[in-house]
């Protein structure tokens, strides 16, 4: 397979390889692009739980950042976990510097059990300085509602804090919509121009670690090959589903979802 793209992932480490860098770099590599990595903090983890996150020094990112795209320069950046306002102000220097014009944020903020995994300050600074940096961003709806200090319970709720979050700089948004009561999944991508309701049918499974971090990396993907925003959107989100129908349930807690459902083996190699 010949790499179609190449792709710098900002983000987090998990140990148990369902989510962040690890996710990300099998996912990326999946869909037939080339991996560069900036790690922003270390945990130990497994399917059942985090036991520690330790963070890297915000001038090691940069210089992560820096060094590694010096020398190959990325179509497309994906930025995960910055876990403090030290951090987010590093990656925005060195974003500076790199000039690299396709970057989607995944801002992640909130845990699994809705604890803030960042500050206010830190919030507040990923608000209104990284958030405008992006081509996209991809919050779920319980970090929608962090950014958009509102209750959010219905589609038009949905809808209604896309629009609050294009007014907060915004350029494109798709808002996931797992955590809403019903049967389907409904994410919304929404800009100035248009609103899209991508509908999913609710794949019920407690093998759905790292589906936020698996998506960002799909559609950074698809948008560092060419394709719209919204197409890498509707191709990602497809590509997520069939990773969560295929899951290995490996693990005894909530275990991955299978990143290499995309990948074919030739029969020569079987």
């Amino acid at each position: 397979m010949k790499i179609k793209s190449k792709i710098l992932i900002i983000a987090g480490s998990d140990s148990s390889g369902g989510a962040g860098i690890q996710a990300d770099i099998k996912t990326v590599t999946s869909l037939g692009s080339y991996a560069m990595t900036a790690i922003t903090a270390i945990t130990s983890q497994n399917t059942t739980g985090v036991k520690s996150i330790v963070g890297v020094d915000s001038k090691e990112i940069s210089k992560q950042i820096e060094f590694t795209t010096k020398d190959i320069k990325p179509d497309a950046i994906k930025i995960g976990m910055l876990h403090s306002k030290d951090v987010i102000n590093s990656v925005l220097k060195s974003l500076k510097k790199i000039k690299v014009k396709k970057i989607i944020l995944d801002p992640v903020m909130v845990a699994k059990g809705g604890k803030k995994l960042i500050n206010n300050e830190a919030i507040s600074i990923l608000k209104n300085k990284l958030l405008p940096k992006a081509d996209l961003i991809t919050p779920n709806i319980p970090e929608a509602e962090v950014l958009t200090i509102s209750k959010i319970s219905t589609i038009q709720d949905v809808i209604s804090a896309g629009d609050r979050l294009l007014e907060l700089g915004a350029r494109n948004v798709l808002i996931k919509g797992g955590h809403l009561n019903s049967k389907n999944i409904q994410d919304v991508f929404i800009n100035k121009n248009e609103i899209k309701i991508f509908k999913s049918k609710k794949i019920n499974t407690k093998n759905s670690h790292g589906t936020g971090c698996t998506l960002s990396s799909a559609i950074t993907t698809y948008f560092s090959c060419g394709k719209t925003l919204k197409k890498s959107c509707e191709m990602a989100i497809k590509y997520v589903n069939h990773s969560l129908r295929t899951q290995p349930n490996l693990g005894k807690g909530h275990g991955p979802v299978n990143h290499l459902n995309s990948i074919q083996i030739k029969k020569i190699f079987r």
